[in-house]
């Protein structure tokens, strides 16, 4: 059985240590909205080039799975705690 890590880049890779920072609670709860808010996160950290790896490991399970990777690769933050 092939596995995303064979198919993607990068797959399989591990987020760095430094995670970028993610509001999510109390915004939109849709999976395309989680990946888009996650995407410009990257985006904006400098970090595109994760952007494959961490597509293909969020959607490679359910909702859940999605969310847990997120929390893997990011600093999941309440709206009220961004400055």
């Amino acid at each position: 059985m092939t596995s995303n890590e064979d198919l993607v880049p990068g797959g399989g890779r591990t987020p760095t240590a430094e995670r970028p920072s993610l509001v999510l609670i109390g915004q939109d709860g849709n999976a395309f909205a989680v990946l888009a808010k996650a995407r410009r996160a990257l985006l904006l950290a400098g970090r595109d080039d994760d952007w494959a790896a961490f597509q293909a490991e969020a959607t490679s399970g359910d909702y859940d799975h999605l969310l847990a990777t997120v929390m893997d690769w990011f600093e999941v933050e309440d709206a009220t705690d961004v400055r």
